[in-house]
This record gives C-alpha cells, structure tokens and sequence, in this order.
C-alpha cells in the first residue's frame, strides 16, 4: 500500500529531525582580559594586587605562593616580568560536577577558575576574587581534550605575555598588564 502524500512530507520530517547529530563539544568562555583590567580599574582592588610585594611580612615563614621557591624561580627566569608588581600570576584550578544531584543523571559541569595570586591570602581564595573562565558541560567530562576547551584561554594568555595596556586607579597611570599562569 502507497502511502498517502501527506502522510510521506510528515514522515520526513521525522527523518530529519532525528537525523541530526548532537554537538561534540560545548564551550562557555567569559574572557580573561577585559576581567583584568576591571581589577586594576578599582583603586581598592589595584592597591591589593601589590600586596605581594609591598604589603607580605617577608620573614621565611611560608604563607602564601608568594614564599614558595616556584615563585621565585619564575621571578629568576623572567626578571621583565617581575619587574613590575603589577604583572598578575595566576592559578588554575577545574574539577567536575553533577549540577542535578542524583546519580542516575551522567550529565557533569566542569567549571575552569582562576585564582589571581598576587592578592593577599585572606583575599585571593575568597569567592568574590576567583575568576570563572569557563564552564565545560555535557554528558562527560572533557577528560584528555581538555586542551581542546583551554585554547581560547590560552590565546588570551599569549597576549597577556606580551604585554597589553591597562589602566591602574591606584598610581593612575597607565601600563604594560603582563599576566602567566604559575
């Protein structure tokens, strides 16, 4: 038996609507730039970003990365960029999650932070100073693509390295924003 005719355009349109594929991978980025220079157009906030340097009790205690050797080993292997305290070093951190909260669901978020180490320890791992860069969602976690999804944020960071001009509201001058992740 034929099929009728309206019967055959609903039937593909079935056929087409399943037929589409399901997206590989889903990104949502926020830039690192522009947050940046809104930390340094604060003077409140840009006066925090030199306690690093100006503010911490240097007597050896560790208390913060600022102590460690690593930090001060990036210091001797790029002098340019330490020579200005303004350069912001940063963290990095992303572990995954079930947003819904049954185990029956395999859907997983996995937030990408960055925390701004330059800042004062009772500050920098405050909620309101981590920097959310991007949320990676879907039925699993990003696993060993996971350099797939940081390339935007790496992008960013090249130019960082280089160098881009910001303002700071606590000398107010403008100058070169230099930023690496440690």
């Amino acid at each position: 038996m034929k099929p009728k005719e309206d019967e055959d355009d609903l039937s593909n349109e079935v056929d087409v609507t399943q037929s589409r594929k399901k997206l590989a991978k889903v990104l949502q980025y926020f830039p690192l730039i522009p947050r940046l220079k809104r930390i340094y157009a604060s003077s409140k906030t840009a006066s925090s970003m030199r306690w690093h340097d100006e503010g911490r009790t240097k007597d050896g205690i560790s208390r913060h990365p600022v102590d460690s050797l690593a930090w001060k080993a990036f210091d001797d292997r790029h002098p340019d960029f330490a020579s200005d305290v303004r350069s912001v070093r940063l963290g990095l951190a992303t572990d995954g999650f079930n947003p819904f909260r049954t185990m029956s669901s395999t859907y997983i978020t996995w937030p990408v932070v960055l925390i701004p180490y330059n800042l004062p320890p009772w500050m920098c791992m405050k909620q309101s100073s981590l920097i959310l860069s991007m949320v990676i969602p879907g039925d699993k976690g990003p696993g060993n693509d996971i350099d797939v999804f940081l390339q935007p944020l790496i992008e960013e960071l090249k130019q960082l390295w280089e160098g881009i001009d910001a303002l700071d509201a606590f000398t107010g001058q403008t100058f070169k924003l230099l930023a690496a992740l440690i």
